[in-house]
């Protein structure tokens, strides 16, 4: 049996799939004789907010600051985010812990690589990956990559000193670019390269001696020599072809940057990959898109949802009242009455009609496995009819 067929045969909720991540968290504490801090955002979800944000750093900082371990790992998985952000977390964990290592087992594109290559050490799956390092931007309603832009924004300057002009397509959209535009994405792309180029020398290349073939004695030079080649691999578009594109153990080390593959340790392995799946579980049956968590700790943000579960009521009653909450996942459409009178008849009432009563922690888990947060619908409804929901 597979692990997600192990973890849905206990249906369990979200509630108990965190519970069981705490425990693996101690496990892996115990295990690996460090401190582990789970940062994951759902890299699937089209949610804003899944990408690295500075508001992160500060719950990071808040759940690490009373630890007192020397050795920090950080298990990341990410869609990308702010490199400031990124910055933020390096410079305080930095400040804090004697060793930091990143532990990668799903995807950290982007910012999320930036980060892993602060660490001393980079710990992955063969299921885990990186990205190219390239900044991605905001220009007008569209994410681009910075990369991609300044590439097309020269190709056109050569193509109009090379023919006089350019088509008047291409002339409409350069005319719309400003300065200060231009001038915000080059900066981003260098500040992604710059950081790359600082961490790999400092931290990972520290304990960089001697050569591995010929046994030299490595210099300051070659640390930074080496760190510049692979920041500028990562940033090499003509081999990865797309900012989307997973980077895998062997590409990284093609590049010269060495990993610890945690499938060579059985147990390890195990730890890892049953934490990766508990994630994926709440990520795919819940609206949970960001999870922080510890051994003890659990900081989740869900997303509210917009579409059609669940619905706005369509009998409103003196004293109770119906939504038609429709799973997301499955498509089932769950019968829900809420009371606003403690009357027991319309308990009975509904029951006769199919509806279940609203749930007492404002979820709805789907026999599918799906969790529908109703607290919208309640915290709108409460306030619309100016009673409270009798639970």
């Amino acid at each position: 049996m597979g692990l997600m067929n192990e973890y849905t045969s206990k249906r369990w909720g979200p509630n108990e799939l965190l519970k069981e991540l705490n425990q693996l968290i101690k496990k892996y504490n115990g295990f690996r004789k460090t401190y582990l801090l789970v940062y994951a955002a759902a890299v699937e979800k089209p949610i804003p907010d899944s990408a690295l944000c500075m508001d992160d750093c500060y719950v990071i900082r808040d759940l690490l600051s009373e630890k007192n371990s020397k050795e920090l790992d950080f298990y990341i998985e990410t869609p990308g985010g702010r490199g400031d952000a990124a910055e933020e977390i390096v410079r305080f964990t930095r400040e804090k812990f004697e060793r930091v290592n990143f532990v990668i087992s799903g995807e950290a594109k982007s910012a999320g690589t930036v980060l892993a290559l602060s660490g001393d050490e980079i710990l992955m799956t063969n299921s885990g990956s990186l990205g190219p390092i390239d900044a991605q931007l905001k220009i007008g309603r569209s994410t681009v990559s910075a990369h991609d832009y300044l590439e097309w924004v020269d190709s056109k300057r050569e193509e109009a000193e090379r023919m006089g002009k350019l088509n008047p397509f291409d002339a409409v959209i350069v005319a719309q670019i400003s300065p200060g535009e231009l001038n915000h994405v080059f900066h981003a792309q260098k500040f992604s390269e710059d950081l790359v180029k600082d961490w790999l020398p400092k931290y990972k290349f520290k304990n960089w001696v001697t050569t591995e073939k010929r046994g030299i004695e490595v210099t300051p030079e070659m640390r930074q020599e080496r760190a510049n080649e692979i920041a500028l691999e990562l940033l090499n578009h003509a081999r990865w072809r797309s900012h989307g594109r997973s980077i895998k153990i062997s590409d990284l080390e093609s590049i010269g940057l060495q990993v610890v593959t945690i499938d060579k340790d059985p147990e390890l392995a195990d730890i890892v990959y049953r934490m990766q799946t508990l994630i994926r579980l709440l990520f795919l049956n819940t609206t949970i898109y960001k999870i922080i968590a510890t051994d003890s700790d659990n900081v989740i943000r869900q997303a509210v949802s917009t579409g059609e579960a669940p619905k706005l009521p369509p009998n409103l009653l003196a004293n109770a009242l119906t939504v038609e909450a429709k799973c997301q996942k499955c498509g089932e459409v769950h019968k829900i009455y809420a009371k606003l009178d403690p009357d027991p008849d319309i308990d009975k009432q509904f029951a006769e009609k199919g509806f279940d009563p609203y749930p007492k922690t404002d979820k709805l888990m789907c026999e599918c496995g799906y969790e529908i947060d109703l607290s919208g619908f309640r915290n709108e409804m409460e306030a619309r009819t100016g009673k409270k929901f009798i639970i």
